[in-house]
């Protein structure tokens, strides 16, 4: 079996988890999600990164021992990551002894092969990002991510030679094309290679919080130093031989893969600084570092310093971690810049889930409910969908592999497109009617399977509603490999449970800034026709003027665009459909006499336009609170009223 070992960024715990660090998380479970499904063999790593002056001071700010403020943070850590459902296999903190044993096996190692030495740095530290930055590397003076003036500093340090592997790097990016992507990446590195290193400082004079120099106790390993190395002990180097053998000693042979992914900011450190460690000590190096944009917020990087910051439970409180794991997956390019916003992201919430997977959902599980009491017996594979289903397939995976997780995501819902259209044109409501139960029974089981298979795909992206999907199509819960699951069932039954809307729609936000209320314009006049004689033609009218209505008893009127969430025939009526409907604001039953003239299927997720303040009625023993606006020829079946562009409900008609 193939091997993955992947890893992520290992965090700072000055402060809680932002949205922006949230993102590479769900990205790399996504990704270590989608290699089990495929049969791999995974070890997801993440972790913190506590040797920090800045953790230091937020503990002593807070009257902690520093262990114990780390120690605290891990659980508020593990905390989030649970709740947005980030499925890691090892968890690793820079103060725990196997880093520490990991940290001085590589220092030793280094000043075995000659490449550590002592000296004397003199130059700017930034201390947000704990980082020495070269005079090229500043913006007006400041740092380019912090915004704020580095600090002058001169001290003893031990210095790594990194220039000495500017070769070895540059040789090993040209016999391996795809060791950093994306390629803007690759790019910046090598332009950053070709431009020559200089030799870094390895430790801090004068601190007790950190790991002692092997060498020298009283330095101590430089923050930046330290954290990279988490990378080999969490497989086990300098600890577990049996263990690193398995994960990191046998990168580069068939089916062996270390990935590790972080934000396009440490790309130097990841993608030059540590392979040159990992060099000095002997080592293989990862297959493949992915620097990932960031998700930005009014167009700025997500920072506590720069008031920026979004909390990704805030979304998960309300719509559970799948909505906020598909959003970030689906309309972020993966290794560029994406924005979040509120609107946006609930404008994608209604559209992908509550309009287009939900609706799908709810459609076919009712009618499977209503037509056949939720058992589907298995039938002949439609080719239609089963062609289609074959290029989808080759698409998703071939996405995932070269981690375009977002382009992944574009294929399966292409494939839901297929699906909500393949039963628009195959009209179950219709075939229902018919005495032979064969065509009914193929476009349902054939569209049950298609909707399986595009939970199966869309799993490491809403694990959770994937799960629930194949719940109520009677598939249990498990998960299969993409090897058994990607076959068209032809054989078996199933059957299906009806439930609530899985991704309830969204009510659109109170508008704040009408300073007067908006009323319908007043219909400008054509000119009146003369006639030859100059004198005035009354033109004729089916509308006399005696019984027109006022502008004023017009606007008493209020009409609304409304989305019908259920629909349901009257029993005993043979026109009378029972409407539950959402306006935005509030979700009401109303009964409408157009039950000769659609299915019940065909107006549940439909866009429709009614009277909002009519009075309540009761038909059939219903009580109907609105009218829906429908035309119709004497004695012919009745139109629903349609917009080219279906406005959110509640949305006032004028």
């Amino acid at each position: 079996m193939s091997r993955v070992y992947l890893t992520t960024a290992i965090d700072y715990v000055n402060n809680r988890p932002h949205l922006g660090t949230a993102y590479e998380k769900i990205a790399a479970d996504v990704i270590a999600r989608y290699h089990r499904l495929v049969g791999r063999d995974v070890r997801f790593v993440m972790g913190n990164d506590e040797h920090s002056q800045n953790v230091f001071k937020r503990a002593k700010e807070q009257g902690m021992d520093p262990l114990a403020y780390c120690d605290r943070m891990e659980g508020e850590f593990r905390e989030v990551w649970a709740r947005l459902d980030v499925s890691f296999d090892d968890f690793i903190r820079t103060t725990e002894s196997r880093h520490k044993v990991a940290v001085q096996e590589m220092v030793q190692r280094s000043l075995a092969a000659g490449d550590i030495y002592e000296g004397v740095y003199e130059g700017w530290y930034c201390v947000s990002c704990e980082e020495f930055k070269p005079e090229k590397g500043l913006i007006d003076g400041q740092c380019p991510v912090h915004r704020t003036t580095p600090d002058w500093i001169k001290e003893k340090n031990y210095f790594f030679k990194l220039s000495k592997y500017r070769d070895a790097l540059l040789a090993h990016y040209a016999a391996h094309p795809d060791f950093v992507a994306p390629d803007s990446r690759r790019n910046e590195m090598l332009r950053l290679l070709e431009g020559g290193l200089d030799d870094i400082s390895v430790s801090r004079a004068g601190q007790a919080w950190g790991i002692p120099l092997p060498n020298d106790p009283g330095s101590v390993v430089y923050v930046w130093y330290d954290a990279l190395i988490n990378y080999a002990a969490a497989a086990g180097f300098g600890a577990d031989d049996a263990l690193f053998d398995r994960w990191w000693a046998q990168t580069g042979e068939s089916g062996r893969t270390v990935l590790h992914l972080v934000g396009k900011d440490i790309t130097r450190f990841h993608c030059v600084v540590w392979p040159a460690m990992l060099l000095s000590a002997g080592l293989p190096l990862p297959t493949q570092i992915f620097g990932h944009g960031w998700v930005l917020f009014k167009g700025e990087k997500m920072s506590k310093s720069l008031g920026t910051v979004v909390d990704p439970l805030a979304a998960v409180e309300k719509f559970g971690p799948d909505p906020l794991r598909l959003y970030l997956t689906k309309e972020i390019v993966f290794g560029n810049d994406g924005d979040f916003s509120w609107d946006r992201f609930e404008e994608k919430y209604n559209a992908d889930l509550a309009n287009n997977l939900g609706n799908l959902v709810s459609r076919l599980t009712s009618m499977a409910g209503r037509y056949r009491q939720g058992r589907l017996v298995a039938t002949a594979a439609d080719p239609v969908l089963t062609e289609a289903f074959g290029g989808v397939a080759t698409e998703w995976q071939a996405a995932h592999e070269r981690l375009a997780l977002d382009e992944a995501c574009a294929a399966v819902f292409r494939w839901i497109d297929r699906l909500n259209e393949y039963i628009a044109v195959s009209a179950p409501w219709h075939l229902a009617k018919d005495a032979d139960p064969a065509p009914l029974d193929r476009v349902l089981w054939n569209a049950a399977e298609g909707l399986r298979l595009a939970a199966v795909m869309l799993s490491p992206v809403i694990p959770a509603s994937a799960r629930e999907i194949l719940r109520r199509l009677g598939e249990g819960a498990a998960i299969e490999t993409w090897h058994t699951a990607r076959v068209w069932r032809t054989s078996g039954d199933r059957q299906v449970t009806v439930k609530d809307a899985l991704w309830p729609r969204l009510e659109p936000k109170k508008e704040t800034d009408v300073t007067e209320p908006t009323r319908p314009a007043t219909p400008t006049a054509p000119a009146t026709p003369t006639t030859p004689e100059g004198t005035v033609a009354i033109p004729a009218s089916q509308w006399p003027l005696d019984t027109r209505i006022s502008i004023e008893d017009f606007l008493k009127i209020d009409l609304r665009v409304a989305k019908v969430l259920e629909a349901e025939k009257v029993p005993n009526s043979k026109k009378l459909m029972k409407l539950k409907i959402d306006l935005g604001s509030e979700q009401r039953t109303l009964v409408a006499g157009i039950a000769e003239s659609y299915e019940a299927e065909q107006l549940v997720g439909r866009t429709v336009a009614i009277v909002a303040n009519l009075k309540p009625a009761k038909l059939m023993g219903i009580e109907s609170n609105g009218m829906i606006l429908a035309a119709s020829a004497d004695g012919g079946k009745a139109t629903l009223v349609a917009f080219e562009e279906a406005p959110a409900p509640g949305t006032r008609i004028k």
